[in-house]
């Protein structure tokens, strides 16, 4: 399951995170712009922050920047997306196995995890894990190999396309839930308007 948007709706605190940084050097920023890091390898927002902007700090000290805003709104408060924690719980109890597949790093994830009981996902891979994030589809091919399955009996749960793309070329079926960012339709992807009321059963019958 991805994170970010996905899991929780971070990408507001993502989008103030970058606001942030352009008021602290007087840049400017676009909604319309950040609407285009959604779902990226941070590194890759990163560099998009630096020419956006016209920063001359290196992309991996913007990713600091960028985590340090992040981190200080998911510790006063994890805003979780309606039906995720349910899914999470429902799934835990079957004994289904789950993986984290975020490109966030893992001082971000960190907090999150800290509100789910111990074990919910037996597999996590962060952005700082993988030599290619998404869209490649290293993140889910490193998270099923982990778990012992194949990609391609795995559902792999996601809202963005560069997500959804990821998840499809390693083999996943893909259940976009769109939430910031429409998805488009792709082979390998189903969609639902919420996770929501969601059972492990309903995950079985896709």
């Amino acid at each position: 399951m991805d994170m970010d948007g996905t899991l929780v709706d971070t990408e507001p605190y993502w989008i103030a995170a970058e606001y942030a940084i352009a008021e602290r050097f007087g840049a400017t920023w676009s909604e319309e712009q950040a609407m285009e890091l959604v779902g990226n390898a941070l590194i890759e927002s990163a560099r998009l922050v630096k020419v956006g902007m016209g920063l001359p700090h290196e992309p991996e000290e913007i990713v600091e920047m960028l985590l340090d805003g992040v981190v200080e709104q998911v510790e006063r408060e994890v805003p979780w997306r309606p039906g995720a924690r349910e899914l999470l719980t429902d799934l835990f109890e079957q004994g289904v196995p789950c993986a984290l597949v975020t490109m966030s790093y893992a001082r971000f994830v960190g907090p999150i995890l800290q509100e789910l009981p111990e074990g919910t996902f037996k597999v996590i891979v962060t952005g700082d894990m993988v030599r290619n994030g998404k869209p490649h589809p290293e993140p889910y091919l490193t998270a099923a190999a982990a778990l012992g399955v194949a990609a391609e009996d795995t559902i792999a749960v996601e809202d963005s396309n560069t997500g959804a793309r990821s998840a499809e070329a390693a083999g996943c079926t893909v259940l976009v839930i769109e939430n910031h960012v429409p998805v488009a339709p792709g082979e390998r992807r189903v969609f639902r308007d919420t996770l929501e009321g969601m059972t492990y059963a309903d995950l079985a019958g896709l």
